[in-house]
């Protein structure tokens, strides 16, 4: 179901705080972990369960770079391996808990879920964090109930803008008629499609005058498992009928989403957006935020939806439309990555 030879965000930096009692939850492809930052500003990932009785570690409590059961008061080091049993000398060779190969980049923490001998960090996705010095950058989550494949097809297919976000980055059925160019990767695809001569997005429609036209150019990177990286550049009407958009630059935006799978019905969605410095204008990043918050609880009562209908009817025939190529490559590379890992893992055991 996941692929596990992959990096996973695990939230924001600043989820993770140097507090006494900031030992934070986290559920990632089907695992419960427990994160905690140790006195040097290091991220501990670890595997929720204490090795005795079960107990969550996230019930326990700091201490030094170490984090203590407070079931039975067994104490756990950074590398997972237990340093104390209260009332015992001799501490068994298999009293450990499982850690996980942690990197904080762009502001997100990522965490490797597969072998540890096979961690590449260049496998990280490309993005923009908020501390970038060039953006202007706000950041967000949400909780959506459905499965990654779902959230995963709906970023792929950007034309459900039109009608999902009417309220917000829509206003225009133009996003519905676009036809995008969909390249593979090693590990998803990459988008580009210029949207031309529309009105202003929804949300920021009062700002402009009624007559007012934009071309909006959009590049898409999307991978493996769950990452969707958006530079989205608005313009000036241009003269341009194919290829990039030739009007003057009136907004230089770009948005960085890591969507974590919880499980097989829930992710845990991680977003930024904002707009370049050279781009900025007071208050512009506050309203765009606002929007996004309003948009992604639009895409969350839709894929809920649409998550409940698919358990209900899990036969149904489905019909594709030409809008479903972006969705279809994605999850092409995923089903390769996933069939290539299922069978190393059978080479491995044989």
């Amino acid at each position: 179901m996941f692929v596990k030879n992959a990096w996973y965000c695990a939230g924001w930096d600043k989820d993770v705080s140097l507090g006494l009692d900031a030992l934070v939850e986290r559920r990632i492809a089907g695992e419960a972990l427990v994160l905690y930052r140790k006195p040097d500003g290091g991220v501990v990932a670890m595997e929720d369960r204490c090795c005795h009785r079960l107990a969550p570690l996230s019930l326990g409590r700091k201490e030094g770079d170490s984090i203590r059961c407070m079931y039975h008061g067994m104490k756990f080091g950074p590398d997972g391996k237990c340093t104390e049993i209260p009332g015992m000398s001799k501490i068994p060779e298999k009293a450990c808990v499982r850690t996980y190969p942690v990197v904080e980049k762009d502001n997100w923490i990522w965490i490797w879920m597969g072998d540890p001998a096979k961690v590449d960090p260049d496998l990280i996705c490309y993005a923009i964090g908020p501390s970038d010095p060039g953006w202007n950058l706000k950041v967000g989550h949400v909780r959506v109930d459905t499965n990654y494949r779902q959230e995963l097809a709906n970023l792929a297919d950007l034309s459900h803008v039109s009608w999902v976000h009417g309220l917000t980055f829509g206003g225009t059925e133009d996003w519905s008629r676009i036809k995008p160019r969909h390249g593979l990767t090693a590990r998803g695809i990459e988008t580009e499609f210029c949207v031309r001569n529309v009105p202003a997005p929804r949300f920021a429609k009062h700002l402009f005058a009624e007559d007012a036209r934009f071309d909006i150019q959009v590049h898409v990177r999307m991978s493996v498992p769950c990452n969707f990286i958006l530079h989205f550049v608005v313009h000036e009407r241009g003269t341009a009928i194919d290829g990039p958009s030739n009007g003057r630059v009136v907004l230089d935006t770009f948005s960085s989403q890591a969507i974590t799978p919880r499980d097989a019905g829930s992710v845990d969605y991680y977003y930024s957006w904002g707009c370049s410095k050279a781009t900025d204008i007071p208050g512009v990043t506050n309203l765009m935020h606002e929007a996004n918050v309003v948009a992604f609880l639009e895409d969350k009562a839709m894929l809920e939806g649409q998550h409940r209908r698919m358990l209900e009817y899990p036969g149904a025939t489905m019909v594709d439309i030409v809008h479903d190529a972006g969705p279809g490559k994605m999850l092409w590379v995923l089903d390769k990555l996933l069939k290539e890992e299922s069978h190393a893992n059978e080479m491995a055991a044989a």
